[in-house]
């Protein structure tokens, strides 16, 4: 065995692999978005509360003289960050849409019917609690399945639960996103300027274009993304609709077939080959050559993957583990120990939202998917029965992230309004995470028992 001439990358990659696993599970980045939601709670409830909350109204300016965009740290956050977390629920989308468990009509039966079930419903029972006046605006709020903290929950019981159980969850909270970004789009927009909506609307087909014409470079869309961005803020629709908009527009082809991928690796092995002939152990004679050839062999490897399944990758990561936490530090700043809880719970915000989540999304899942299967139009996935079409269904009640977004969106400029949102999103998702997990713990356990 040739002697290690770097002792210390042993040692770091110790250090770092635990880091990067950490990273790829599916769970982290329910468990960041937990802990930072709970230490907001905890800054927000303590004596430096008030501080905190003037920090996030601290205004910022972009741009140059008259060319500028001015907003406060929270509006960046919640309409400028935010979109970038709607262009990877967007690329999820068209990803699932074209290869994945939304492509087949049959599989994508189940967990779209479980989905617009998991919609209406709860939107159903919030409208009877607040059935007028400007508290019936809400109704969109319980609509919305936090996707990060729903599958990470669910992640948790994967060694006792059946593995797509957790595909199924992940294609319903997909579709129920889906969901939100119409519900968003046609319902929660302000007045509309058309003259930059019709911008918004050229600047769209340019994207399609570079699409169609074959640009896979990503700078092009990143451009062009962001001028559909400032259209969109200026016209009177929610701006973090441009990254959904933008996501379909990335180009899902790579340059490189398999086969044309393999030619070339096959090409540069055997000029490597030749370069191995003149060379030590020491210092390769060709290592100009060889350095060019292992070029070669990156470049071939970024063609032979899409544009949107490098952005997809390289976007994960912020977002988990930046943007959302980010997201929940700007609006679950609730003042827990100054709250009337008992007062509020009762209100007809709080209560709808919260019977929406809890209930409404129990029974709108459960049964439109059993009305689905009923009716022939699909079936149950392998080894899932219905006590963890059940046991999923509690834990699409975990409305956190898209469920605060409405919020903020469908009483803006009501704070009073909106506290009773985040209260009452809050207790269902505490609520509904603890159902599901026990459900599906308890029910694994008995089936394991009577077998």
């Amino acid at each position: 065995m040739a002697e290690n001439h770097y002792p210390l990358e042993p040692l770091f990659g110790k250090i770092l692999s635990p880091f990067e696993r950490f990273l790829k599970q599916t769970t982290s980045g329910g468990i960041v978005l937990m802990c930072m939601t709970l230490l907001t709670l905890i800054v927000a409830s303590s004596p430096w509360g008030d501080p905190y909350r003037h920090l996030w109204e601290i205004p910022i300016r972009i741009g140059a003289g008259s060319y500028n965009i001015e907003m406060s740290l929270h509006v960046w956050v919640n309409e400028g960050l935010m979109t970038l977390f709607f262009l990877l629920v967007g690329l999820e989308l068209k990803r699932e849409i074209m290869v994945g468990e939304l492509a087949s009509l049959r599989n994508a039966a189940l967990p779209v019917a479980g989905a617009l079930g998991g919609m209406l419903t709860p939107a159903l029972i919030y409208f009877l609690l607040n059935p007028s006046g400007p508290a019936s605006a809400g109704w969109g709020v319980p609509m919305a399945t936090d996707i990060a903290f729903s599958v990470g929950i669910l992640v948790l019981l994967a060694w006792r639960i059946p593995k797509n159980l957790i595909i199924f969850l992940t294609a319903l909270a997909i579709a129920d996103d889906l969901g939100a970004v119409l519900v968003i789009a046609l319902f929660y927009t302000q007045t509309i300027v058309v003259p930059l909506l019709g911008i918004a609307a050229v600047l769209l087909s340019v994207l399609v274009l570079f699409n169609r014409g074959g640009i896979r470079h990503p700078l092009p869309y990143a451009v062009l993304g962001i001028l559909l961005w400032l259209a969109l803020l200026k016209s009177g629709i929610h701006a973090t609709l441009a990254g959904v908009l933008l996501a379909f527009t990335v180009p899902a082809r790579p340059i490189y077939t398999p086969h044309q991928f393999e030619a070339k690796l096959d090409d540069m092995r055997d000029a490597f080959h030749k370069e191995t002939i003149n060379c030590t152990d020491d210092l390769p004679r060709g290592i100009t050559s060889m350095s060019a050839i292992a070029e070669n062999v990156e470049k071939a490897s970024c063609a032979v993957q899409s544009p949107q399944q490098r952005m997809e990758h390289n976007l994960s990561p912020w977002v988990t583990f930046g943007i959302i936490p980010l997201f929940a530090m700007a609006n679950a700043v609730l003042d827990v120990l100054a709250m009337p809880f008992r007062e509020v719970i009762v209100k007809p915000i709080t209560l709808g939202v919260i019977l929406g989540l809890v209930l409404g999304k129990f029974i709108g899942i459960t049964s439109f998917a059993w009305l689905s299967v009923k009716i022939g139009l699909s079936t149950l996935p392998g080894g899932v029965g219905w006590r963890h079409v059940m046991g999923a269904a509690w834990l699409g009640g975990i409305g956190f992230t898209m469920s605060l977004f409405i919020g903020q969106l469908a009483f803006a400029g009501r704070p009073s309004q909106f506290e009773e949102v985040r209260i009452g999103v809050m207790i269902a998702s505490l609520i509904s995470a603890t159902l599901g997990l026990v459900w599906l713990y308890l029910s694994a356990r008995k089936s394991t028992i009577t077998r």
